[in-house]
């Protein structure tokens, strides 16, 4: 019988890794098609360039390190971190945004710690931190649905906002922000906790026309995406279900609990959610084999406290989506849950 010895990410699937890493890429299809529907196509503008970046900076480290290039990158994982980092900023967002994130993903987060199996900290979530921290404007400003917008933007225009900052009529991305009532459109969670902030009800703030009866326009679609793929996830064996179990229950416990305590300023469990990267952190993000907890135990404690983390910054912190600082947090508190909740090695610890 023959033992091999690896590194994480471990996995009792018997698809290989590239497969693995390809069938979640694939999986996050029904997300990527709700945005393109509701966000327009600058979303493939950035997924292209996030890929072609990813590729460039594995490529140049595995030569700095002097180690075969396309072994690691077939891997997927590096094309994996692209989609994902692509899919979590505003698809006009200037073209630099994502081209720094994922350097950042790779060189930084990934690489210097020694490579796949090896990184502390979620890839795209780091990158995403540190985009969110450096750029704030670039990285806040998402466009409303296209059926709020005054005209629809064609991919030319996109492409020249994207790599210009201006449409070829001249228009700014903040400008093309601004809806036709003269009112800078946020995005759901934005609005209802700048509404809250300044003494309005939710029931009055979802009068906005940026929500639908249940959750933000667009948003709940892109969120049902992410879980339509995630369950498919389960059901083949690609992730386990306690993490995203427990961040979806611990989100939902808080939110109805704030909810009855307040009525009037908490949206409630529905809201929560399905808006911001609730779906996606829970099933593609937390999931993540290498920074996650790797007993079934501590799969579920580490999902209750992202989503335990969610709910709180997103009621109390400043900023109005809180996935990627959630699971940033609990992957620095993975050593400590692992050690906690590992099993007993079989004739240890038995009290003779």
């Amino acid at each position: 019988m023959k033992l091999t010895m690896a590194s994480s990410p471990h996995s009792h699937s018997h698809k290989s890794l590239s497969r693995l890493m390809l069938t979640v890429i694939l999986a996050c299809i029904p997300g990527l098609i709700a945005q393109l529907y509701f966000f327009g196509t600058g979303v493939l503008i950035q997924l292209i360039l996030a890929l072609v970046t990813v590729s460039v900076c594995e490529a140049i480290i595995m030569r700095i390190r002097k180690r075969a290039i396309w072994p690691a990158l077939s891997d997927g994982s590096a094309w994996l971190t692209g989609v994902l980092l692509a899919l979590s900023i505003p698809p006009l967002a200037p073209w630099w945004v994502i081209v720094i994130g994922c350097f950042f993903a790779i060189v930084i987060v990934k690489q210097l710690y020694g490579g796949l199996g090896f990184n502390l900290f979620n890839p795209a979530m780091a990158a995403y931190v540190l985009l969110l921290i450096s750029f704030p404007v670039q990285m806040t400003s998402w466009l409303p649905v296209n059926e709020l917008l005054g005209k629809s933007i064609d991919l030319s225009q996109q492409l020249a906002l994207i790599f210009n900052g201006f449409t070829s009529s001249g228009f700014s991305l903040d400008q093309m922000r601004v809806g036709v009532d003269g009112v800078t459109m946020a995005t759901p969670l934005d609005t209802i906790k700048a509404d809250v902030a300044h003494g309005l009800t939710v029931s009055e703030s979802m009068q906005n026309p940026l929500f639908n009866q249940w959750s933000g326009l667009g948003w709940g679609w892109v969120n049902l995406g992410f879980l339509v793929g995630g369950l498919y996830l389960i059901k083949a064996k690609i992730i386990n279900w306690h993490i995203p179990v427990g961040i979806i229950a611990m989100l939902s416990v808080c939110s109805a609990i704030g909810y009855i305590a307040s009525p009037g300023t908490e949206p409630g469990v529905v809201f929560h959610l399905f808006s911001g990267a609730t779906m996606m952190g829970a099933f593609f993000i937390a999931t993540d084999p290498v920074s996650a907890a790797t007993t079934n135990l501590g799969r579920l404690i580490y999902g209750a406290f992202i989503g335990l983390l969610v709910y709180l910054i997103r009621t109390f912190g400043g900023f109005p989506d809180a996935m990627a600082f959630a699971v940033l947090l609990l992957n620095m508190a993975v050593p400590l849950i692992d050690y906690y909740t590992q099993p007993r090695t079989y004739g240890h610890g038995v009290n003779k």
